[in-house]
């Protein structure tokens, strides 16, 4: 018997071995393939991968543009791309996320990452800019306004969260943020298992609408099976309830101009939760609620995405009328 559980044992450390030097394979091939492609600002508690592209000169202030969860910047790229051009666009990897990176894993929340992002766009001399931001990053963008509110010119929030759901965020993502277990699993099966569902996982999440084709590879979705990438992602989404329970009473303070587009069938973050709760609580709140369109509604829509962005800029460059 005792024989039995010391090869029992012995077997299960050699798999875990093994997967473990198939994930730091994996690892390189992938960071590889998708480089970072801008530049790194270091600010307190993080280095954030900023990409810039559009007119420095335009008039109006800067867009910034926000990814969700599992994610990264160039989820955002090609509605950045459109904006660019007429107008200077800025995409951020979230800290943690991408190829920004973050000191402390539970540096998870809105209200943190708000301050990082803040702190990043002082350093590239933005001051205020308007703030598009989708999913997770509707909770961030709120933050940013809350917090830092000077730096806001404007919000545009695709499918955001903002208010507490019913349930969790999935108990894989409380295993990977449980000490020990967590990153164990994060260095050994994570990245083979992710391998496999990665295609069926995106695709899920723009349903009802098709995915675009070459999409996980466009976006550089791979970079999320990273072991630490991963723990952050799952930190972020175990966290983001109660950060949205504590913030939540404050939407009325916001004085920002804001417009929302939600999908009718969106069952990552409901519309009826989230997008209409907030439109009926922020002042100067704008909702579109987009009929048979899923959680992407940036990829669904773009044409409408865009042209609310540009009505929310042109608002910021109109010059003053004055009575006579």
């Amino acid at each position: 018997m005792l024989t039995a559980i010391i090869v029992l044992a012995a077997a299960g450390l050699a798999l875990a071995l093994v997967l473990a030097l198939a994930t730091l394979i994996g690892v390189a091939l992938i960071q590889r393939a998708f480089p970072p492609q801008g530049c790194m600002v270091d600010v307190a508690g993080a280095r954030l991968h900023v990409v810039e592209f559009g007119p420095r000169d335009a008039a109006g202030p800067p867009v910034v543009m926000l990814h969700g969860a599992s994610s990264n910047l160039q989820a955002m790229h090609p509605l950045g791309e459109r904006i660019a051009r007429t107008r200077r666009v800025i995409l951020i990897d979230r800290p943690g996320h991408g190829w920004s990176t973050r000191e402390h894993v539970a540096d998870s929340t809105p209200a943190v990452q708000g301050r990082m992002i803040a702190e990043a766009l002082t350093k590239i001399g933005v001051s205020r800019a308007i703030v598009v931001a989708h999913s997770w990053a509707g909770a961030l963008a709120l933050r940013i306004a809350l917090d830092h509110p000077e730096r806001v010119a404007g919000l545009v929030l695709l499918a955001p969260v903002a208010y507490p759901w019913r349930g969790g965020a999935g108990r894989y993502n409380d295993v990977i943020s449980t000490p020990l277990i967590g990153p164990l699993l994060a260095h050994t099966i994570t990245l083979p298992l992710g391998l496999l569902v990665a295609n069926s996982g995106a695709s899920g999440v723009f349903a009802p609408q098709p995915m675009p084709d070459d999409f996980v590879r466009d976006s550089a979705t791979l970079l999320l099976l990273r072991p630490r990438e991963f723990i952050a992602n799952a930190r972020d989404l175990v966290t983001l309830k109660a950060a949205v329970v504590e913030q939540a009473p404050r939407y009325v303070e916001i004085k920002a101009p804001l417009s929302i587009i939600s999908g009718d069938v969106d069952k990552t973050v409901t519309t009826r939760i989230h997008s209409r709760l907030l439109a009926a609580t922020v002042p100067q709140a704008k909702l579109i609620v987009l009929p048979d369109v899923g959680h992407m509604v940036q990829y669904a829509a773009p044409d409408l995405v865009a042209s609310e962005i540009e009505a929310m800029a042109g608002r910021m460059t109109r010059p003053m009328v004055t009575a006579p």
